[in-house]
């Protein structure tokens, strides 16, 4: 059958190779046609940029234009084809006003193309997509640094939303796409830029961290309540804590009540979000659930980044649910920014006509111990190490999805010894962030970081007691089990390599871009593996 797209960007490509006909997220062959003339078009932009840098001009426009570019690329956040049709017109009028008084002579066709026609980016597609590079090892360190730019850019349009940015990433990112356009380059050379890669990943997140310390405060530990109240609500999704913000601050003294959803959860953690009375709890679980859990909510849901699932459509909810930000989809009604400010009174009107979120379950569950929380008890927790009380730290960030195979974390975090502590960030914990596993000496045997941007935080703990036990990072009792689904959690691979991490094992499967000759390379250089069965990774990992 001959292929109408080509993607496996995420864990979910088909047959593990690849979706060739529909994408398995929902992306349409038009859609993909689309993404990957856009990315094409943030190449053009890149090597135009660098040139007008190198002679003076002002390119920060096209560096935030990139950066918000491929955060838009990722995997869930956006199906809508006006928003990548509109976006690819930008693009291409950014960087023909950017070569204008400029004096670089272009010598590739990635700075001239515009189309206009659905037939012409179908066309375009075929030419520059994944497949337009023919050496598969080539092709798949390059879709590799692509996804790992992918995450980084979101991380960086985090920070940038509450006023932080770094030169060295806008820098690096320019850098890299143009790699991806140069045929001189080996195999080799890309090696050293997935290595610079993983360095910007560190960067970016370090950068976000910052960021949300110095907005939102130090995250502290917290109980977040699960289940409902009375009151009308509102539903929040994604991971954007500058959109919960203004939500909460639009909507207090209105009579509703703020629900965080997957990977929202962790705004209950920080001080500035905490205060206001009427951040509830958490709905529900991980982003793959939404289509049961939106319709159980019963109020208005707003998506801020990715995660986004098409809803079906008799889908009851579809008509509540709003999007913001890079998030989009062409059933939901987006709210953007003007000058600066968001306006949430329509979502907030509408919570208000619609009876309160149905309960489907209760309790509370704690987090908040990212890296400052953590290491305020580091002499509790070196103590437990010495004494033998905690044997291990197993590190198991990273993302759910909708895979069975995936039942896997939940049976790997249950059967882990009573001596051993799950160190978590991202929607990964909700395979088991729920279940009773107890606590050593008042340490619970799950310390959730926050959302998978705050994974640093466990690179952070990690490098802290390699220096406190004054030993390598390797021979720290601590082992990793990630679980991937999207270019974020490449970036957070990516970074755990250059800090030097080695034997992590990586699942569901490892991901469809790595060619053979590539997986081999990583295998034998940074013992990266995958998973095999709880009771076999157990024993080994112990």
């Amino acid at each position: 059958m001959e292929k109408k797209m080509f993607c496996y960007q995420c864990q979910e490509a088909s047959k593990n190779t690849g979706c060739e006909i529909m994408g398995v997220c929902g992306k349409s062959p038009l859609l993909a046609s689309y993404m990957d003339t856009y990315k094409y078009v943030l190449k053009g932009l890149a090597i135009t940029a660098e040139a007008a840098k190198k002679e003076g001009t002002d390119i920060l426009a096209a560096d935030l234009f990139i950066m918000e570019g491929l955060f838009k690329l990722i995997t869930n956040a956006n199906f809508d084809d006006n928003v990548f049709k509109d976006s690819i017109a930008e693009g291409i009028a950014l960087r023909e006003n950017l070569k204008e008084g400029i004096n670089t002579v272009f010598n590739t066709d990635i700075t001239v193309w515009a189309g206009s026609k659905a037939s012409d980016y179908i066309e375009k597609a075929s030419q520059v997509g994944v497949l337009s590079t023919i050496d598969e090892d080539i092709r798949s360190i390059r879709e590799t640094i692509l996804y790992g730019l992918m995450g980084l850019a979101a991380y960086a349009s985090h920070a940038h939303k509450l006023g932080y940015s770094d030169q060295y990433v806008f820098d690096f990112t320019r850098k890299a796409l143009i790699s991806l356009t140069d045929d001189s380059l080996g195999l080799m050379d890309y090696v050293a830029l997935v290595d610079e890669t993983g360095k910007a990943g560190v960067a970016g997140m370090a950068l976000l961290d910052g960021a949300n310390k110095s907005t939102f405060g130090k995250p502290r530990i917290s109980h977040v309540k699960i289940g409902v109240g009375s009151r009308p609500g509102i539903l929040i999704s994604g991971h954007d804590l500058k959109d919960i913000l203004d939500l909460l601050e639009q909507s207090k003294d209105q009579g509703i009540d703020i629900y965080t959803h997957s990977e929202m959860l962790p705004a209950h953690y920080y001080p500035e979000l905490k205060k206001y009375d009427h951040l509830y709890g958490n709905y529900g679980s991980a982003w793959y659930n939404q289509k049961q859990e939106f319709t159980s909510f019963n109020g208005p849901i707003l998506f801020t980044t990715n995660c986004i699932v098409p809803p079906k459509s008799d889908a009851v909810y579809k008509d509540k649910v709003f999007t913001t930000g890079n998030s989009g989809h062409k059933e939901f009604k987006h709210i953007s920014e003007i000058n600066g400010h968001k306006d949430f009174s329509e979502i907030i009107a509408l919570a208000k006509t619609c009876v309160a979120p149905t309960e489907i379950e209760t309790g509370t569950i704690i987090g908040g111990f990212a890296h400052d929380q953590v290491l305020e008890l580091a002499d509790t927790i070196v103590e437990n190490v010495n004494n033998g009380s905690i044997k291990k730290f197993f590190v198991m960030a990273g993302c759910d999805g909708r895979s069975p195979k995936r039942s896997y974390y939940t049976e790997f975090a249950s059967k882990l010894p009573n001596d051993t502590v799950i160190l978590t960030a991202g929607c990964a914990k909700f395979k088991y962030n729920k279940l009773n596993l107890g606590d050593i000496n008042g340490i619970p045997r799950v310390l959730d970081a926050g959302q998978c941007n705050d994974s640093y935080s466990l690179a952070v703990i990690a490098l802290k007691l390699a220096e406190v036990f004054k030993c390598d990072i390797n021979d720290l009792p601590i082992a990793y089990n990630i679980a991937w689904y999207e270019q974020k959690a490449v970036i957070v691979l990516l970074a755990l390599l250059h800090l030097g991490v080695k034997n992590i094992k990586l699942g569901p499967t490892l991901p469809a871009f790595l060619s053979k000759n590539v997986a081999e390379f990583m295998i034998n250089t940074f013992s990266l593996s995958t998973i095999t069965t709880v009771d076999e990774d157990i024993k080994a990992m112990m």
